[in-house]
């Protein structure tokens, strides 16, 4: 049993050095901050009454975090540089955002009611506010690492290059110069 575990963390953590493990890694990573950023305004404008509306938190808390989300994901997830492709980037991003967003309201629907329904302290309130927002967050993410990866695709081995080590480049570069197909 201890062979099977220890073989499946092998597996896993040389899973986690590809190409496609680190990218899985770093949109989980983006996922989580972009999480914590929504849940600590939503915390932060509703608990202290800033925006009392449960609905209207949400949508500020959500649409604040889509913005190190957008960046932190072009820039170290999918190692995009530049300038940003309206048609091909930031519409289609904002669009899902859009959508998780839409979501969300729906999640803070069901909260608000339970609010208006018990009449629990508005911490607790906050905290189920908080929780549904979260949910939500977690019903949308798989489908966005899917799109993500297909709006931000670049060319695969110009992808897997990015990723070779210094000498693995040099051995490449010597074995095209002999005239050797590429591995």
């Amino acid at each position: 049993m201890i062979d099977k575990l220890r073989a499946r963390v092998n597996r896993a953590w040389e899973w986690s050095h590809t190409h496609q493990g680190r990218k899985i890694i770093r949109f989980t990573s983006v996922s989580a901050i972009a999480t914590a950023t929504s849940n600590i305004v939503l915390f932060i404008v509703y608990g202290f009454h800033i925006i009392t509306g449960a609905i209207w938190a949400t949508v500020f808390s959500n649409f604040v975090a889509t913005f190190p989300s957008y960046w932190l994901n072009r820039t170290w997830t999918w190692g995009k540089r530049g300038r940003s492709h309206l048609r091909k980037e930031i519409i289609p991003f904002w669009t899902m955002s859009a959508l998780g967003i839409t979501f969300s309201i729906f999640g803070a629907a069901v909260a608000r009611h339970i609010i208006h329904t018990h009449h629990w302290p508005h911490l607790a309130n906050t905290l189920l506010l908080v929780f549904a927002n979260l949910a939500s967050f977690g019903v949308f993410w798989i489908l966005k690492l899917k799109l993500f990866n297909h709006i931000f695709h670049v060319d695969e081995l110009e992808e897997m290059d990015e990723h070779l080590s210094a000498e693995e480049q040099a051995a490449k570069a010597a074995s095209s110069e002999l005239g050797f197909p590429p591995n």
